[in-house]
């Protein structure tokens, strides 16, 4: 969350660091690496679908909660489920969002299997389902089979996926790459659509940074970002899951007492208004947009949304492109309506919006935290 901006209000501040407890303080604020393990020792696993799993826990979802129970079961099965403590009530009140990221877990799980020659068979919601919130059902129940299934391309770039969320450069997108996206998005029977840096494009780039003001100046919403908020390595060393703001920098605002959950849930704070600057400026850069609807009739429809939401992720990889979902506008709580209406309006066509992201040329990103694969396995 630390912008150029905020450096030079930090060292503008009066702040100074002897050269000697400098280097320390950088070498002691770096984003932890005990975090990211997950990250070095996937497809290290004896058990096969262990190492299946290492992968999948490596998926894009809301606000990175990782919400994902499994079950193994007899020797070629396993049963997913939502942990129902890390849900997004306040942006995400009917679950929509954090089946999506079941999608995603799912996909890198099946393409995962297939780069062993297994097919991974995946029955969405077996026992029944409710469109309007999760319960403790099954999300999904996966099989595998030793076919040789032909391995994926797209394997290859899993442990480099990301969700690059910072700023673009000013180069546009080739329209081949912008296809290659739109074309992985359509998997599944999905509506998929894009632009590059064209009049709709500005248009999308308003409209997204409104819906991010909406859903930080929303303090019912705002508040559900600021409590997984995990400010400096200790913290996300401790709790590898939620919203990590690490850094020398963000070290150094957390010491000066500049950044904290307090500052930062605070509008009149300059910790806040340096937050919203430096996403005014994210927003602003995107050089294109990418989408995906469906018509959202049943809970498989945002499982199939999320698998190609994250091979959308992974085409984006392989063409060196950063892609980052910002789909504050497709959220359901009453104070996003007219936004949610006017984003449907612009791009959605009959269909309902899942995920919508901007996409660009960024700088590299390390990976984010992740909880492990023991934290994920029921007994």
């Amino acid at each position: 969350m630390t912008s150029r901006r905020g450096i030079l209000k930090l060292i503008g501040g009066g702040v100074v660091l002897a050269a000697g407890s400098a280097g320390t303080f950088v070498t002691l604020n770096q984003p932890s690496r005990a975090a990211r393990e997950a990250w070095r020792t996937a497809g290290q696993e004896t058990e096969f679908r262990r190492r299946f799993l290492s992968y999948a826990l490596l998926a894009p979802n809301p606000h990175n909660l990782q919400p994902w129970l499994v079950q193994l079961e007899g020797d070629d099965a396993l049963t997913l489920y939502v942990d129902l403590d890390r849900r997004l009530p306040a942006t995400d009140p009917f679950d929509r969002q954090i089946v999506i990221g079941c999608g995603a877990f799912l996909e890198l799980l099946v393409l995962a299997a297939a780069q062993e020659g297994y097919a991974a068979e995946v029955q969405s919601f077996p026992e029944g389902e409710d469109m309007a919130t999760l319960d403790a059902r099954p999300v999904a129940h996966v099989r595998f089979t030793a076919l040789q299934k032909k391995p994926d391309p797209l394997f290859a770039h899993v442990l480099a996926r990301r969700s690059n969320k910072e700023a673009y450069r000013p180069e546009d997108v080739p329209e081949d790459a912008l296809r290659s996206l739109i074309d992985e998005g359509a998997r599944f029977g999905q509506m998929s659509g894009g632009t590059g840096n064209t009049p709709l494009a500005a248009q999308l780039r308003d409209l997204t940074w409104r819906a991010h003001q909406m859903e930080v100046l929303t303090p019912h919403t705002y508040e559900e970002s600021v409590d997984l908020m995990r400010i400096g390595a200790a913290e996300v060393k401790a709790n590898p899951d939620g919203i990590e703001l690490e850094g020398p920098l963000m070290g150094l605002g957390k010491a000066i007492g500049l950044i904290s959950r307090e500052t930062l849930a605070d509008p009149s704070s300059e910790g806040f208004r340096q937050g919203l600057a430096m996403y005014e400026a994210m927003a602003m850069s995107a050089r294109g947009f990418v989408w995906i609807a469906n018509d959202n009739q049943r809970r498989a429809d945002q499982i199939d949304a999320g698998r190609a939401w994250v091979r959308m992720n992974l085409r984006a990889t392989a063409r060196g492109l950063g892609l980052h979902p910002w789909s504050q506008s497709l959220q359901e709580y009453p104070e996003m309506a007219p936004l949610y209406a006017e984003v449907h309006g612009l791009i959605g066509g009959d269909k309902r919006l899942q995920m919508l992201g901007r996409t660009g040329f960024g700088p590299n990103v390390g990976p984010t935290p992740r909880r492990g694969l023991e934290a994920h396995l029921m007994s």
